[in-house]
């Protein structure tokens, strides 16, 4: 049994790499149902990218898959084949998903893969059925099939030809200029059983497969998302495809500066430009302290920051305009740069706070061909993870800045204050006397540092560089085990 899919059967059965509210469990053959959510699907009312419908597949309440699957009679899978064909006929205008016969645990599953179509908006009839055919909208509410109404409907209406731009067929490119190598590569990464047939296939017959290429036999025309991500070098075709990694050792206002472009395929990219700047501009510093065991440890820019930072901007970016992403480096800070900035729904005041979420993707196949990647999580998540990781790495808080009309998104990833070869000046004050410590050290052995930094009236990190700097002095040492042990002071002045 050969499978059609362009994913993984296991990561998709469990959610690993598609949202739950993008996959459809249908325990057995019912045909209103299923068709209402191909067209629901169809309509991707919020462009995440279609979905799936998976027959045989048995859930619990919560919507959850439960293994090992009811699965399909043998005897059954040609007629539910045929029957489907039928009544996607009934879709207007004419849509038909991808549909695969997978065997999982020993068990018949139908899978239909129905990526955003090109001619929305689409119905189907409340019932396919029934004699009279009575048409309406469906969307995806969350996890669920809905029938568009009033606002819904007018707006999905409104979406007519308004096909993202990654998901339209490129004019001026033919199905050779998709890689089957590349192709191939991804299908292998991703675990798709799809992979074993890649030298059988033409890269038309491929990209078929994977939704990059569409049209009649032909005229058939690649997808701007396969050219993308499957051709050596998209820049030919969308110019400024490219990450920019710059440094400036001396600060922005400095002479001297070293720069690094990365172009090619877009996940190629991304994951070079950022084992560019793990290699050459991640620093990690260690603070040890006199009266604990556990050093300090922290990087001048947190990778994982970085990551999110580099990937929202490869995900969001526009690809008609000719502007390159860039990754401006200093001692003071990181900045990732991209155009346009984020859809007017989202306020930048949410953005802040990382509560935003997009109802309109700009990409909706980008996102799709990352998150298989493992490149980024989707659902608007790389912002709040910014600011989480930047707060564990105990950095300042990242700035996010747009302009009123939305023109370019900067991402600024503030240096850790005191990272080595960090320029910024830490907000709070020095000790300035030292002898302070020796002399409450010296009347009190057993006082903590946070006990000292408390009388004295200054942070704790203070205290901290103030007494390591006075260990390596020989004026001060720590006795003892690091629970229970005492300060020893050599020298008070």
């Amino acid at each position: 049994m050969t499978s059609k899919l362009p994913i993984n059967l296991k990561d998709l059965l469990h959610q690993r790499k598609v949202e739950g509210e993008r996959i459809e469990y249908k325990t057995g053959w019912n045909p209103d149902s299923i068709m209402r959510t191909l067209c629901a699907f169809a309509n991707d009312f919020e462009n995440l990218g279609g979905g799936y419908v998976v027959i045989g597949q048995d859930c619990d309440d919560m919507g959850m898959p439960v293994f090992p699957p009811k699965g399909l009679p043998d005897n059954q899978l040609d007629r539910i084949q045929r029957e489907l064909l039928g009544f996607c006929n009934q879709i207007q205008p004419s849509y038909f998903p991808m549909l695969s016969v997978e065997r999982f645990e020993d068990r018949n599953l139908v899978v239909q893969w129905a990526p955003g179509g090109q001619n929305r908006p689409y119905k189907v009839p409340r019932s396919v059925t029934a004699r009279k055919k009575d048409y309406h909208y469906y969307i995806r509410r969350y996890s669920s099939t809905v029938e568009a109404r009033a606002d819904d409907e007018r707006e999905l209406i409104s979406l007519t030809a308004r096909v993202p731009f990654d998901d339209r067929f490129n004019q001026t490119a033919g199905t050779n200029d998709l890689s089957l190598r590349l192709m191939e590569e991804f299908l292998r990464e991703v675990g798709s059983d799809l992979a074993n047939e890649s030298r059988e296939l033409s890269a038309e017959a491929m990209g078929r497969q994977m939704n990059v290429v569409s049209g009649p036999t032909e005229a058939a025309l690649p997808k701007n998302v396969g050219l993308l991500f499957f051709n050596d070098h998209p820049e030919q075709f969308f110019p400024a495809t490219q990450i920019d990694v710059v440094w400036f050792p001396e600060g922005p206002g400095g002479d001297r500066f070293d720069e690094k472009t990365f172009t090619g395929p877009l996940a190629r990219i991304t994951r070079d430009a950022l084992s560019h700047i793990q290699a050459n501009y991640l620093k990690q510093t260690v603070v040890k302290h006199p009266d604990r065991a556990e050093a300090e440890r922290f990087w001048n820019y947190p990778y994982a920051a970085i990551e999110e930072a580099v990937v929202n901007a490869v995900y969001h970016r526009s690809y008609e305009i000719r502007e390159p992403i860039e990754v401006r480096i200093t001692p003071e800070d990181l900045v990732v740069l991209s155009f346009p900035g984020p859809d007017r729904s989202i306020r930048l005041k949410d953005l802040k706070q990382g509560n935003a979420v997009s109802r309109r993707y700009r990409n909706r196949r980008i996102g799709e061909f990352l998150k298989e990647l493992d490149l980024t999580e989707g659902r608007s998540t790389g912002i709040s993870k910014i600011l989480k990781v930047m707060k564990g790495n105990g950095s300042l808080p990242p700035e996010f800045e747009t302009d009123d009309d939305r023109s370019y998104f900067l991402i600024r990833l503030p240096v850790h204050l005191e990272a080595e070869g960090s320029e910024k000046t830490p907000v709070e004050t020095p000790v300035e006397t030292p002898d302070q410590i020796l002399s409450m050290l010296d009347e009190n052995p057993e006082m903590t540092l946070a006990e000292v930094a408390s009388k004295i009236g200054k942070s704790l990190r203070a205290v901290e560089r103030a007494s390591s700097k006075l260990v390596k002095a020989g004026r001060l040492r720590f006795v003892g085990p690091k629970k229970g042990g005492h300060w020893e002071v050599k020298e008070k002045i």
